[in-house]
């Protein structure tokens, strides 16, 4: 594995780390930051990929944009769209007030994180 794609996996394990620091948190709802960090694990984990295989892509978050750039994405990576859909509107809307995030929410977030990390460590043949 090249040392960059490395580093993105790294990253993105940290981000899933704080979503589910998040998620334990007793003292304060914080919802709102764990649903971006499942966002930014996903979309480190989709950039690991892309490092890895060579894939020139874009500066942005939009993580419908990034899996249409997924070379040999097959049905796993599609099924994962509309989740992806979703990942990506909520990290953006719940940066700014009016919008707020719940614990349901934040466990589908999660669990979307966690099919992504999945798929990726699986291409990338890393261990689970």
């Amino acid at each position: 594995m090249k040392a960059i794609t490395a580093e993105w996996v790294a990253k993105a394990e940290g981000d899933l780390d704080m979503g589910l620091l998040g998620l334990r948190s007793r003292k304060s709802l914080t919802y709102d930051a764990v649903c971006f960090h499942a966002q930014q694990c996903a979309e480190k984990y989709l950039k690991a990929v892309f490092v890895e295989e060579g894939v020139a892509f874009p500066k942005t978050h939009d993580l419908r944009s990034l899996l249409n750039l997924m070379p040999d994405r097959g049905e796993s990576w599609e099924a994962l769209r509309p989740s992806l859909v979703d990942l990506s509107d909520a990290a953006v809307t719940l940066r700014y007030p009016g919008e707020t995030s719940d614990r349901e929410a934040a466990k589908n977030a999660l669990a979307t994180a966690r099919r992504v990390r999945a798929l990726a460590r699986k291409r990338l043949r890393l261990s689970k």
